[in-house]
């Protein structure tokens, strides 16, 4: 039979879990308990051994502040009032000031064979209460002892709950902070892959178009000029704002984004505009290594960069991504370059939460693509989305360009603690850049051969 401790704190629980809209199974999977196990806890008939599930459940469930003070307290007394002996009232529960009997020794049985008497035990030492006084309050009949020792309960049961908060936000912030960029930076492309800065520094001011457009520097004839390598920490975005305090985790933090991978279609297709003909270009290198040998050369993505992006929180509070925009920076003729593919030219279903725009229209937007899995067809999901240090998103972009050559960037729309920001997202502080290659002379290597031959579309 739950107790009435039970009970209340039962009440506050599934108070918790009806505003979260949440079913019981998704929190069950998201806790790691049974559905029939959450079940109990919510109806009364169970409380947790530890309270480490309760704050998780509870955080789940968006509670928050004063709540997660009020569900801590409640489990404390449910707790206590468990692990109570059957039949003993509410003030039974030893604590500070409860009497503590003096044990006695153990009586002789009755018997002609001498049983040495058990040593008794050693018992603190029981200040004596005295009469109650006429006229005195309650407080005041207490000794001066016993009166220290209630306070000294009291202060630790209001520390303890603001105690676990504060362990929980530290914990949170080594959790999200400087770590999980780099957690998430491992891609397929590692060496040319920067983690983004989770602290939102003011957005720089975009280069002037005429800049971001200029194509890059061709090296000299022979062997490939050195492109400068891309420092591991280098971020790939900065946000529009710094929150209060300076810091860059926790509530209303922007998220963490990774550029995972520059072809996600990989080891398939992936042309680049370099300014040379065959006979000077060195072969594709591995997949890791492609982006950087084209950039060795120029080069310049061609026809559609297949971006793919993974989004993280800084800690375990929500935060919502409400959109990703395009933002065009210039937009001239293509090059007229010719165009080398990496790979077999080969294609892959799409899978969920790809995103596809045109580059080439005057105002590019970010559309959701259908995507399958097996022999079902997943529907497209637009945005929103909500991602934690715990819940992560992957995005795949499909952004194409036919004729003309792009320059542009990202931005995510975030709100997380009753704030929002905008996240720019782009290569390594300059804007991506895409161009279109039709009517372009375009090559493969051969296999045969084992040279760059003309390349037939088919």
């Amino acid at each position: 039979m739950a107790t009435p401790e039970a009970e209340q704190f039962a009440a506050l629980l599934k108070e918790l879990k009806d505003r979260s809209g949440r079913s019981y199974g998704v929190l069950a999977g998201r806790l790691h308990v049974s559905t029939s196990t959450l079940h109990r806890y919510c109806n009364g008939d169970a409380v947790p051994n530890e309270y480490a599930p309760v704050e998780r459940f509870a955080r789940l469930c968006g509670a928050a502040g004063d709540e997660l003070v009020e569900v801590h307290r409640r489990w404390i007394v449910a707790d206590a009032a468990r692990r109570r002996p059957a039949g003993a009232g509410p003030g039974a529960a030893t604590g500070a000031g409860a009497a503590v009997p003096a044990t006695a020794p153990a009586p002789v049985p009755a018997t002609s064979v001498p049983v040495a008497a058990p040593e008794p035990v050693p018992v603190p030492e029981i200040v004596p209460v005295p009469e109650p006084v006429p006229g005195r309050s309650p407080w005041a009949r207490l000794s001066r002892r016993t009166r220290v020792l209630l306070a000294a309960v009291g202060v630790a049961a209001l520390l303890v709950p603001a105690t676990v908060v504060a362990a929980d936000l530290v914990g949170a912030r080594a959790e999200g902070g400087a770590g999980a960029p780099d957690r998430a930076g491992r891609a397929d492309d590692d060496t040319f892959t920067p983690p983004v800065a989770t602290d939102p520094r003011p957005s720089r001011t975009p280069a002037s178009p005429s800049a971001s457009a200029s194509p890059s520097a061709s090296p000299s004839s022979g062997a490939p000029s050195a492109a400068p390598s891309a420092e591991p920490g280098a971020p790939a975005g900065s946000g529009t704002e710094r929150p209060r305090g300076g810091g860059a985790t926790g509530l209303g933090a922007p998220p963490a984004v990774t550029i995972s991978s520059y072809n996600w279609d990989e080891p398939c297709g992936q042309f680049y505009l370099l300014d040379r003909g065959p006979e000077g270009v060195a072969p594709p290198p591995p997949p890791q290594d492609r982006r950087g040998w084209a950039r060795s050369y120029g080069g310049v993505d061609a026809g559609n960069m297949l971006l793919q992006l993974t989004v993280q929180g800084t800690s375990r509070e929500a935060v919502v991504l409400k959109g990703l925009y395009v933002r065009v920076l210039s937009r001239k003729a293509p090059l007229p370059w010719s165009a080398y593919l990496m790979g077999n030219g080969c294609g892959s279903s799409i899978v969920p939460q790809t995103f596809a725009s045109d580059l080439d229209t005057g105002h590019p937007i970010m559309t959701p693509v259908p995507g399958t899995q097996g022999d079902r067809t997943i529907p497209a999901e637009p945005f929103p989305y909500k991602v934690s240090s715990e819940d992560v998103e992957v995005f795949n972009l499909d952004m194409k360009a036919q004729g003309y050559d792009v320059t542009w960037y990202l931005e995510l729309k975030w709100s997380s603690g009753g704030r929002e920001g905008m996240l720019r997202i782009d290569d390594h502080g300059k804007p991506f850049r895409t161009s279109g290659m039709r009517g372009r002379p375009m090559y493969t290597y051969g296999n045969d051969e084992v040279k760059w031959e003309p390349y037939l579309p088919g």
